[in-house]
């Protein structure tokens, strides 16, 4: 046991070929070796583990190896390539930068570098975490790093560099170091655990590979850890256990459930994710993720950008074949929504499981089929009634007097208080109200005649035409307004600003500003539809207009301005007349 070395360390490469997902770095740094076109200041940056210091020492051991190979590589086997995999090579200096930040730290740095390598013909100088030097020592660095002697090469690593002055890159040679693939990262992970004689399944090095995020030394370290847990053999059940990762069979099953229409059973499966410890908004976010790898395997191109094992993928394709792209497009975006509000909302338990019912109540291909997206549809009641209804209206609106008469045609009337819009039409829904043309309406049948001629003899036509003072318009208006909680602006406007009945059945508003006008406007329907029923007229219509005199309320120009003065002010205008001002 005092032997053991971590894999991150014991599997550390060390020539250019091994360095794993920076092919086109090693490239370009093996062919400035070749050429002998070396830079004297080098900067790497990139996220963390993914090979910045390691390529450092691979670059600074293999332009001081004596006899390198064809390929460019360093030979291991020279005196300067033993010196520095024993790790006693006097021409490699590293430097953190974390501790070692000061004025007098670069200092010293800038006084070893004036000192020639005894063996080889460069000293490399690194500077790991270089973003971190005060700005001090940045200054004190500035003309060394610019000019240095020729013996010297200096790189410089970060994880940041954002942070570092423009002075210092415009001084080196920057490469910039990419995330390692999934695929990369398991093949490494595959090659170690035949080296070190461990079992794996391909969908469990997947899991550690999306673990790690693109960092090979977070990945062989999540391996170590799992590798113990395990005992040596590492498989899917035992990696999602140990790193507490989310199975894709949850995922499957809520699909399954949302593609049903099935809310009991998603709310199922959403508290039994829950209740092992998984936060709501990772749920949220994993299906998101899931319905995202759902639409790329729609299609064979793009199912390759999915980098998951191949019974996995084959998974997925069979599922993404059940759904639609409009589903998937409205599950994402849904699912997306719900990712945004999920931060801001107080009660998150809710908030998830409405995500859920939400989803299962979209189409799905089971039952989303055109004839019967056809059925759902609400229409107007003239639409099926046809002509039946037209001699109502007329009776009704040619004979206004006689208003007993026409409610007798019409079929019986309900009180005045169960004439009050449905919820979905509330005072702050902007929603629209049916037209001034009838309060009913017609849902089409089922396709079976004697259902439809049911529904036909329950529907109810009425059109009111009550006579009505402007004294109960305004407390109506009044009313609506006060019942308003959130919108609070057109609140304001309506107790501002009262109708004034200017005939029978037509009101006027006058507004101050256009800003009231365009609320108003936005809110016409609801108002006239709260309106209609409490004062039983279902013809009543509402104009709004700016007030005339705030119209005219135009800014001024600097001469208005001065001759409104002057009006005000006789003084100001004999002023101007004795001196002769005028203004410029």
């Amino acid at each position: 046991m005092d032997n053991y070395i971590v894999s991150a360390r014991k599997y550390r490469p060390m020539t250019f070929n091994s360095v794993v997902g920076q092919r086109s770095l090693t490239t370009t740094l093996k062919n400035a070796i070749a050429s002998g076109k070396l830079a004297h200041a080098y900067l790497f940056c990139g996220p963390r583990g993914v090979g910045k210091t390691t390529c450092a020492r691979i670059f600074a051991k293999t332009i001081n190896c004596l006899s390198p190979t064809p390929e460019g590589e360093a030979c291991n086997q020279c005196e300067s390539c033993v010196a520095f995999n024993e790790q006693r090579s006097f021409n490699i200096h590293e430097l953190d930068a974390a501790s070692n930040n000061s004025v007098d730290d670069i200092r010293s740095l800038i006084e070893q570098v004036r000192i020639p390598p005894q063996i080889g013909k460069y000293k490399v100088y690194i500077i790991d975490e270089v973003h971190m030097l005060s700005q001090a020592a940045f200054n004190a660095f500035l003309k060394t790093l610019e000019e240095p002697p020729h013996h010297a090469i200096f790189i410089l690593a970060t994880t940041e560099k954002h942070k570092i002055l423009p002075t210092i890159l415009s001084r080196c040679q920057i490469y910039d170091f990419s995330r390692i693939t999934i695929k990369d990262t398991v093949e490494h992970l595959q090659y170690v655990a035949d080296q070190e004689n461990v079992k794996t399944e391909p969908e469990a090095l997947n899991v550690l590979a999306q673990k790690a995020d693109g960092g090979m030394r977070d990945a062989l370290s999540i391996f170590d850890q799992v590798v113990s847990f395990t005992g040596g053999n590492v498989t899917y059940k035992a990696v999602i256990e140990n790193l507490n990762v989310l199975d894709y069979e949850y995922y499957f099953r809520l699909t399954d459930s949302i593609l049903a229409n099935n809310v009991v059973e998603g709310l199922l499966i959403l508290n039994e994710i829950l209740s092992k410890g998984f936060d709501g908004n990772n749920v949220v976010t994993g299906i998101a993720s899931h319905f995202r790898d759902l639409l790329l395997c729609k299609d064979i191109k793009t199912a390759e950008l999915f980098e998951v094992g191949a019974s996995i993928r084959e998974r997925y394709i069979e599922t993404a074949k059940k759904c639609s792209n409009e589903f998937l497009y409205k599950a994402i975006e849904l699912v997306n929504e719900s990712d945004l509000n999920y931060r801001y909302s107080r009660n998150k338990r809710l908030l998830s499981d409405l995500t859920i019912i939400r989803l299962c109540q979209l189409s799905s291909p089971q039952a989303g089929s055109e004839d019967q997206k056809k059925k759902q549809v609400i229409e107007p009641i003239f639409s099926q009634q046809g002509q039946s209804a037209q001699p109502v209206n007329r009776a009704a609106t040619t004979q206004p007097t006689q208003q007993p008469q026409a409610q007798q045609r019409a079929t019986p009337v309900a009180p005045p208080k169960e004439h009050t819009p449905t919820p979905s039409h509330t005072a702050g829904s902007s929603k629209p109200m049916p037209k001034a043309g009838g309060l009913g309406i017609s849902i089409s049948a089922f396709g079976q005649k004697k259902e439809e001629e049911s529904v036909k003899s329950e529907m109810t036509i009425e059109v009111l035409n009550e006579r009505f003072t402007p004294l109960q318009l305004i407390n109506e208006w009044k009313a609506y307004a006060d019942d308003l909680t959130e919108e609070h602006h057109l609140k304001n406007t309506m107790l501002n600003c009262l109708p004034d009945l200017i005939e029978n059945t037509v009101f006027e508003v006058v507004v101050n500003n256009p800003v009231q006008e365009q609320r108003l406007i936005e809110h016409r329907m609801d108002i006239l539809s709260k309106l209609r029923v409490q004062l039983r007229n279902t013809h009543l219509k509402m104009e709004i207009r700016i007030s005339e005199n705030n119209e005219k309320k135009l800014a001024f120009t600097s001469a208005e301005k001065f001759n409104l003065m002057m009006e005000e002010n006789e003084s100001l205008r004999r002023l101007k007349d004795e001196f002769g001002l005028e203004l410029s």
